[in-house]
């Protein structure tokens, strides 16, 4: 299982990415967070290739949003069990359904 984490610049930014990663490949979007002065993370998992051509398809889709800008992306590959106790990445109820 891999894990991406992508930052956008903007809310609505965040939406229309979000929207076209799980569109574009097999993933599963865990979450997403505010992190404060218009920034905004989403949290998504899937196996490798999927994550990779989701990301590509959320960052493509940003240039396209008016204001919209991609911050940061980053694809962890077979993360350490730990993270999943500690950090907001995991699968819950609501996103369960989802799972592939």
């Amino acid at each position: 299982m891999t894990l991406s984490v992508f930052i956008t610049l903007g809310f609505p930014t965040v939406v229309e990415a979000a929207d076209a990663m799980v569109k574009a490949a097999r993933i599963v979007l865990v979450g997403y967070e505010k992190n404060g002065s218009g920034r905004a993370t989403v949290i998504i998992r899937g196996n490798v290739s999927e994550v990779q051509a989701s990301v590509a398809a959320g960052v493509e889709t940003v240039k396209r949003v008016n204001g919209g800008q991609v911050l940061s992306t980053h694809i962890i590959a077979r993360p350490h069990e730990n993270l999943e106790y500690v950090l907001p990445m995991r699968y819950t109820e609501g996103v369960e359904q989802f799972r592939g």
